[in-house]
């Protein structure tokens, strides 16, 4: 007497080109509907070397505003004291006369960070585009 009968079943065929087809279409999709996120670039001006400047002579010097250790503003070439409502007036006094007027920051080490980013806060606010930050070489005092 035989109860089950074992009949041999094929595997089932699984159809490749299908499948590869729909991944296709699936990876376009995604493509075409996923939206980037777009990053704000930092904008870094390096220091030029002494060669460099003998090339560009004709171009403007940019303005120096100096920091020290306690967060006290100085402004100009002279380094004269300002407070940060001068040095707002200064800045736009500087770009109304120049538009593409360039800034300067030289902070020491150990300067707060609060006052380099009321720095910068007043030269955005002063609409200034171009702002580079002082360094020395590794190894020279």
């Amino acid at each position: 007497m035989k109860f089950l009968v074992h009949k041999r079943r094929t595997a089932p065929a699984v159809i490749i080109v299908a499948l590869i087809d729909v991944l296709i279409v699936l990876v376009i999709f995604l493509l075409v509907t996923t939206t980037f996120k777009q990053q704000p670039s930092l904008r870094l001006a390096l220091p030029e070397s002494t060669q460099a400047l003998k090339t560009g002579a004709n171009e403007n010097p940019p303005l120096v505003v100096s920091i020290d250790e306690k967060g006290g503003l100085r402004f100009g070439a002279d380094s004269l004291p300002v407070t940060p409502d001068q040095l707002r007036t200064r800045l736009l006094a500087a770009v109304k006369e120049k538009a593409d007027t360039k800034l300067a920051v030289r902070a020491d080490k150990k300067a707060p960070w609060e006052s380099i980013v009321k720095v910068m806060d007043l030269a955005k606010e002063a609409n200034i585009k171009l702002m580079s930050a002082y360094t020395k070489s590794a190894g020279k005092p």
